[in-house]
């Protein structure tokens, strides 16, 4: 007997695919993207920045290595759902301690597989990411699209992700002492300072530049985090009273949100850019590193200009900017993902750059 797709997906544009549940048994309105990643489900599955939004792998197999606690990039994951075209549910891997469904349900995450996901994501290249929704196959598609009509995507993920508390992590006796801004940060950055000599006071999104600077930090870092950065002008804001008076280093959101405090714009990309395989070209050196990246928006080029910010990295998929540094206030950010986690490890020295300022400030 074969047996029938229990689940689908419903675009707003009309489009549908069927397929076949896992995870937790939840519909949901979200914003669809994909990711072009070979590894690194767990870390994809657990990083805020995806809050919201349903990702669709573009690797067919997922789950076949299982889940392992030291990958979790959070807690407490806040994906949308995850869209694969063949899903594992008996893994192989000496480290796995649970299957990716079976986390997945835990923490109310759906997913979908036997998924069409080259078809998929065509769609989503060339129509862009655009709202949908995760059912039952049951559904009508008349009623789906009314939900569709009907449902906002969510907004200001930051605040839902962000911590509620700041905390410490690294030595007490560390060379340098780094506050950073979490706006839903992965867990491998804060290692990513440790080791090399940091210790992390991690504060909230909306912490006062004043708070801030009473920490007597050597430098304050700017996570990655998820949705539009203008949704978070209280961020913007904090780092317009922190600049020229500290180093300061920002990745993704970070990079979107320093922009933004030196009065430059931002724009929503047509489909993002999220994976393991993007070319950057860092304008300084003339190198080209393969990075990792998961964001729909970016800093308009042309809105930089009297900033004092320079453009340091372009996407040489696309052109747009990745990095920018202002010298003369030792700040500097960049679009991707040097943490690395997943994948590729390219760019980690930029977390040296950081250190470099700060003891440059130190010894001013």
């Amino acid at each position: 007997m074969i047996e029938r797709p229990d689940r689908k997906i419903i675009l707003e544009d009309g489009e549908e695919y069927l397929g076949f549940g896992f995870g937790a048994n939840a519909d949901r309105v979200l914003e669809i993207v994909f990711n072009t990643s070979v590894v690194g489900y767990q870390e994809i599955l657990s990083d805020p920045s995806y809050t919201d939004q349903a990702v669709v792998m573009t690797y067919p197999l997922i789950g076949n290595y299982g889940m392992a606690a030291d990958d979790y990039e959070t807690e407490t994951p806040t994906i949308g759902a995850l869209v694969v075209r063949e899903y594992n549910d008996e893994p192989s891997n000496f480290r796995a301690e649970k299957t990716l469904g079976e986390v997945m349900k835990a923490y109310g995450v759906p997913g979908i597989a036997e998924i069409d996901t080259r078809k998929l994501d065509r769609s989503i290249r060339d129509r862009g990411s655009r709202k949908a929704y995760l059912c039952s196959a049951d559904v009508p598609l008349e009623n789906g699209l009314r939900i569709l009509r009907d449902t906002a995507l969510p907004k200001n993920a930051v605040p839902r992700v962000s911590c509620r508390a700041p905390y410490k992590v690294g030595e007490p006796g560390s060379r340098f002492h780094v506050v950073a801004v979490d706006c839903g940060m992965k867990t491998n950055i804060v290692r990513s300072l440790v080791a090399r000599g940091c210790r992390v006071t991690v504060v909230p999104w909306n912490t006062a530049a004043g708070a801030i600077l009473s920490l007597s930090p050597d430098g304050v870092f700017l996570s990655n985090g998820p949705g539009d950065p203008t949704d978070v002008p209280e961020t913007i804001g904090t780092v317009k009273g922190l600049i020229g008076r500290v180093p300061i280093f920002g990745i993704c959101l970070g990079h979107q949100i320093l922009s933004l405090a030196y009065g430059a714009a931002t724009y929503k990309l047509k489909f993002g850019h999220r994976g393991g395989n993007h070319p950057v070209l860092d304008l300084e050196t003339g190198k080209i590193e393969i990075s990792s990246q998961n964001h729909s928006y970016a800093v308009d080029e042309k809105s930089l200009s009297g900033t004092g910010l320079t453009v340091t990295h372009r996407n040489l998929l696309d052109g747009t900017v990745e990095g920018v540094a202002c010298k003369k206030d030792g700040a500097f950010s960049v679009q991707y993902h040097p943490e690395s986690a997943p994948g590729p490890r390219d760019s980690g020295r930029l977390f040296d750059r950081f250190i470099a300022l700060m003891e440059s400030k130190k010894n001013a």
